[in-house]
């Protein structure tokens, strides 16, 4: 299952998982986002229940589970109520450390923002600081589309993800003692989640897979699709094997 981030919805995986044959992918729009209506009161909790409702209503009992930057806050609070049912996790540029003061702070001028100047304007300026600076000039394409897509999405829908991600809980504690293996995808590059920081969660999980990416920032399915679609293929068939007790 593939679970988006911020200002984001279940397109921005179209691309990146047809370089990965031969797999099944559920791709879900998060509350607000894509297809999805909006939710009063929206928290990453409710979202980890999307997430299970979700594959209840497949009937999926276990997954390997990707999540991107809030999206993968989404996954550590399922994971944190179903551990058992994770055949791997997958942090695509996210971890699972709460807001900093600083970061609090930040999220509540980014709600004034878009108070004042509309969310449209907000998305343009947030999307190109996603990328690496050198692929955001020479790879337009990828991050218009991303802002055309986030336009349509609401004010209040953007605010109350803000918030979310303002107040969610510290899960550190779920990496810890997770047993299933753990990927992690790091941006070198990465302005939104600082390298420091990204390498502080890798020691945490008993297996753990480290990919970071020396050319990308924030969105490595698109700054490195190649290599991370291959990391990721080599995560499944590892993952394939723990699961049938042979490693």
């Amino acid at each position: 299952m593939l679970v988006h981030g911020f200002c984001e919805d279940s397109r921005m995986w179209e691309d990146w998982q047809h370089l990965i044959p031969k797999r099944r992918f559920i791709s879900i729009d998060l509350p607000g986002f894509g297809n999805s209506e909006m939710v009063d009161n929206l928290t990453i909790e409710f979202m980890g229940e999307v997430i299970k409702a979700v594959l209840d209503h497949l009937g999926i009992e276990k997954c390997i589970l990707t999540g991107h930057s809030m999206g993968g806050y989404a996954c550590l609070a399922f994971a944190e109520a179903n551990a058992g049912r994770l055949a791997g996790l997958c942090l695509f540029h996210s971890h699972p450390f709460a807001d900093s003061d600083d970061k609090k702070q930040g999220r509540l001028k980014a709600i004034d923002f878009i108070k004042k100047n509309g969310h449209i304007l907000f998305v343009r300026q947030l999307i190109p600081t996603l990328f690496a600076y050198d692929f955001s000039k020479g790879y337009q394409m990828e991050v218009n589309r991303l802002i055309h897509n986030a336009t349509y999405y609401s004010a209040g829908a953007i605010i109350a993800a803000l918030l979310a991600m303002r107040l969610r809980s510290d899960r550190t504690a779920v990496l810890r003692n997770i047993t299933c293996p753990v990927l992690f995808f790091i941006g070198k590059l990465d302005a939104v989640m600082p390298l420091e920081m990204s390498l502080e969660q890798t020691h945490l999980p008993a297996v753990a897979d480290i990919r970071i990416l020396n050319t990308a920032g924030h969105m490595g399915m698109f700054e490195a699709p190649r290599s991370t679609s291959k990391a990721m293929r080599e995560f499944f068939n590892n993952t394939a094997v723990l699961e049938h007790g042979r490693i």
